[in-house]
């Protein structure tokens, strides 16, 4: 069948189009509803994807923007190392940055589709796995090279014609520090991504194996001509922004100070082309802040994608991609070479490049642009064992902050924002699960920067360690020292602050990344950072003061040193009326 058949029926095309999108999307079920561990069954720590043969992204499930970038190269790299030696039955695994992963602990389950012999694509499922070993438990330690950051795995294959690898998964679970929670993991990211071939199979036995390919294609071609065309509606212009990241985990002087590097990146728009160039940015640090281009490019595609398509028209996959060009220097924090470190790049320089990307923007498209976010994944991890079992456990936490205000209404408070589409996990599955008590979950006021529209505020969260349970914790954030921005007169938002309480009483200041002891009765508490503000702050209607004074977004102190109210508690009466 030629091409011209395949584009014969547009009917026909868009129900297989919303039938890829509906694969991945049962996909997440599926892994929701098997997973063993908290963050993937009540968080949602994953992305389900269906590629073409070539390892072309064809459909994303409503899923992490993070893995926008990388997916298609974690899936080319199975594709690569396998080439024709792929058959029906096969599962492959692996986990390495340099090979189109993110960082260890987003490990990818691929899985091909064939129909009547012919290889249709693949369906990968990436899930964060909450252990991947390392010396620290989360595998979150700051270290100076990814030989320390726990199990690396190349494009290995895991089933061979149905036929389970035991070798392999031995070697795996080996490796963890909680086996049969990884093999339970695992084990849904195959039942996930079975199902996801089985529907491949079912739409080529309807509409044939050649022609299903066909549409495949077309979807991406799809994408393609409504980014071009949307990037083509914009106005043309330039724009640049620079920022700067709190550290890399790794004391950079006796004192244990850690050294600041920047980032810097130009956008420049042209007709139904863009190019983000990230000329002058700082090379590669010694710490795991480093990103493989791929992460990187996760976090332009983000800001580009809410940017330029902010009703989400254009369905993500690789298609959307085809007209942008992302220069980065080899070697530097944004195009990170092996074996540097890059556990915690994965998250947090994307968050930084996503938010970068929208004050780039801002100087020829404020209508299209948001303000600075968290700008971090706010990572806590804890692991010892549990007294309740004496199993060894490890929590894995990504905790929420602000969502930076757009141009036409405030920020949203406490929700993944950015790069992040990850869900809360709630205080009671954390509880039962792991041997720890969550004392406070709340809103923290005066956390949105001010403006016209106010930033969304961060959360104030405390964990207490029970019992017996001394445990070793690990935390990774940004946004300690580089407080989210505003844009066109808005205001910074509050910066994040972590401090550790000990059971003699005694409180200090975590730093920003790394790992550190936390014993039994030990408290730690954490506010994420919030947003920044939009628009000049004399613009803002005191009918939304007032309002967040009543909601106690907003402190009268905050009201009156920040917005200029003479008398914020008369303004809040008034709007309590």
């Amino acid at each position: 069948m030629n091409e011209a058949a395949t584009l014969a029926d547009p009917a026909t095309f868009e129900i297989v189009k919303n039938s890829l999108y509906k694969i991945a999307e049962e996909m997440r079920v599926v892994l929701a509803k098997t997973a063993y561990s908290p963050i993937l069954k009540s968080a949602g720590d994953y992305s389900c994807g269906v590629f073409d043969a070539r390892g072309e992204m064809v459909a994303q499930g409503p899923d992490l923007p993070i893995h926008l970038g990388s997916m298609p190269d974690a899936v080319r790299a199975v594709v690569a190392a396998f080439a024709a030696d792929v058959h029906a039955g096969d599962v492959f695994v692996h986990n390495d940055p340099y090979f189109g992963g993110s960082h260890l602990p987003d490990v990818n389950v691929v899985r091909p589709a064939f129909h009547d012999g012919r290889l249709l694509g693949f369906a990968c499922l990436r899930a964060h796995w909450p252990d991947v070993g390392s010396a620290t438990p989360g595998s979150y330690g700051a270290v100076t090279d990814i030989y320390g950051e726990g199990l690396r795995l190349p494009p290995l294959r895991l089933a061979s014609r149905g036929v389970l690898n035991g070798d392999l998964e031995k070697v795996i679970l080996a490796n963890v520090r909680t086996p049969d929670e990884r093999k339970g993991d695992l084990g849904a990211q195959l039942a996930a991504t079975l199902r996801a071939t089985e529907r491949l199979v079912a739409l080529a036995r309807r509409y044939g194996g050649e022609r299903l390919i066909g549409y495949m294609r077309e979807v991406m071609d799809y994408s393609d001509r409504l980014m071009r065309a949307a990037l083509a509606d914009l106005p043309d212009g330039e724009g640049g922004f620079e920022d700067f990241c709190d550290g890399d985990g790794i004391a950079d002087d006796p004192s244990g100070a850690d050294a600041r590097f920047r980032i810097r990146l130009a956008v420049r728009k042209r007709g139904d082309r863009l190019i983000v160039d990230f000329a002058g940015t700082d090379p590669q640090v010694k710490g795991p802040m480093n990103a493989p281009l791929s992460v990187t490019a996760s976090g332009v595609y983000c800001g580009l994608k809410t940017a330029i398509d902010p009703n989400n028209l254009v369905p993500p996959n690789s298609g959307c991609w085809r007209s942008i060009e992302i220069r980065a220097p080899k070697g530097s924090v944004v195009n990170a070479e092996f074996p540097a470190p890059v556990v915690y790049a994965n998250h947090e320089i994307s968050h930084r490049v996503a938010d970068m990307v929208m004050g780039a923007l801002a100087g020829f498209m404020p209508d299209q642009v948001m303000a600075c976010s968290q700008g971090t994944s706010a990572i806590l991890t804890l692991g010892g064992v549990d007294p309740r079992s004496g199993r060894r456990y490890v929590s894995y936490e990504t905790v929420k902050g602000g969502f930076g205000a757009r141009p036409n209404k405030d920020g949203i408070n406490v929700i993944a924002s950015g790069i992040s589409n990850t869900m809360n996990t709630p205080v009671e599955i954390l509880e039962m699960a792991f041997p720890v008590r969550v004392e406070r979950y709340e809103i923290e006021p005066d956390s949105g920067g001010a403006g016209r529209y106010r930033g969304g505020c961060g959360a104030r969260r405390v964990w207490r360690m029970l019992d017996g349970a001394d445990a070793t914790g690990a935390l990774c954030m940004e946004r300690m020292t580089s407080p989210p921005f505003g844009l066109l007169g808005g205001k910074a938002g509050a910066p994040a602050v972590v401090t550790l309480t000990t059971p003699d009483g005694a409180t200090r200041h975590l730093p920003s990344k790394g790992a550190f002891a936390a014993l039994a009765g030990s408290v730690v508490d954490m506010a994420t950072p919030g947003s920044g503000g939009f628009g000049p702050v004399a613009e803002r209607d005191p009918a939304a003061i007032g309002r967040d004074l009543v909601d106690g977004y907003v402190s009268v102190a905050a009201a009156e040193r920040d917005y200029g109210v003479a008398d914020a508690q008369a303004l809040r009466r008034t709007a309590a009326e």
